[in-house]
């Protein structure tokens, strides 16, 4: 699998592979997924090249971390790239308490609480050393410091004040001290994520589905200023949350709910077009993200072994210029959308 090398502040970087693995599903995201199950897909992962994994506390209350820790302990530390979330810890309540019932499914008894502060910074990140059983992380993200998560762009603000008066502080000492290679923000949204950038001395942003072949506003400030500051972007949510690979069909998804009439037609005229140059939707979709020259890495999740090498396949279509121009002349495709 093709790599791409980032090195944004002169201390050796990082080689991140274009495929990487999100592993939310293997934190029994919307299903349960055996340990069985889980293993097999991490391995696959490896076997098609892969060597990017992105992790967080939240997904499954530890548990995707800690079934990283298992596949991890038989590969040598240096063949590898790993990241994980700040911004919560987990605590140990009574089951009917856990977080995210209905969205988790058999997960240890835990629920979230929100410390974006130094020591939760610190405390979060020790905990996940734990968990995953390294020496080593690579790349710590704030996690979900967004409207989408805390429900008001007031709520959002107030989160950001926390972190940049406190943990923002934490993050800078474990990459100064060479403790981690990079930090950054795992974010919803571009215009968070663009706010945090221009406060702050980050790296890397984890952004989720804000730049896809279907939506590309980030275009508009965020990106332009992630190439001038030699940020990288890491894109989560390459499908949309669906849409994206299975097409315009009743009940697809986007943005983890059903799409809307103006989303399914927007999505149907993108598909008539690939299927004009013989493209297939889904494929379109995983390339176009990498184009960008701040893009480091795509990272779709997956929670089957089939997923992952159907995943990895897509990187291996061909795909003519002439599709990406027409979907700008039709006007389904920002006309400064990297393309070549």
């Amino acid at each position: 699998m093709k790599t791409r090398h980032f090195d944004r502040i002169g201390n050796g970087g990082i080689t991140f592979t274009e495929l990487g693995f999100g592993t939310a599903p293997l934190g029994n995201l919307y299903r349960a997924v055996s340990d069985e199950d889980a293993s097999a897909t991490l391995e696959t992962a490896w076997a098609t090249g892969c060597r990017y994994y992105d992790t967080a506390p939240l997904y499954g209350l530890g548990l995707s971390e800690t079934r990283l820790n298992p596949f991890l302990r038989g590969k040598k530390r240096d063949d590898y790239v790993l990241s994980s979330k700040v911004g919560r810890l987990m605590r140990a309540c009574p089951p009917e308490e856990r977080t995210g019932i209905g969205k988790f499914f058999d997960t240890p008894s835990r629920r979230e609480v929100y410390d974006y502060s130094y020591d939760g910074v610190m405390r979060s990140f020790e905990a996940s050393l734990e968990r995953l059983g390294v020496d080593r992380i690579d790349i710590l993200f704030v996690h979900d410091v967004d409207i989408f998560t805390h429900g008001s762009k007031d709520a959002s603000d107030q989160r950001i004040e926390e972190f940049m008066r406190s943990g923002y502080y934490g993050l800078l000492s474990l990459r100064d001290q060479g403790v981690i290679k990079a930090f950054g923000g795992g974010i919803n949204e571009w215009q968070v994520a663009q706010t945090l950038a221009e406060r702050g001395d980050f790296d890397l942003f984890l952004l989720a589905g804000r730049y896809t072949l279907l939506e590309q506003e980030a275009l508009t400030s965020f990106l332009p200023l992630c190439q001038r500051r030699g940020i990288g972007i890491v894109l989560g949510g390459p499908y949309n949350s669906g849409i994206l690979a299975t097409g315009p069909k009743p009940g697809a998804y986007y943005n983890y709910s059903e799409a809307p009439k103006d989303i399914l037609e927007r999505v149907a005229g993108i598909e008539a077009i690939c299927k004009r140059h013989g493209i297939r939707l889904i494929e379109a979709a995983l390339q176009f993200p990498l184009l960008h020259p701040s893009v480091v890495s795509v990272i779709p999740g997956g929670q089957r072994p089939s997923e992952v090498e159907s995943n990895r396949s897509l990187l291996d279509a061909k795909l003519p210029a002439a599709l990406w121009a027409d979907l700008k002349k039709e006007g389904l495709m920002r006309a400064e959308a990297p393309t070549a």
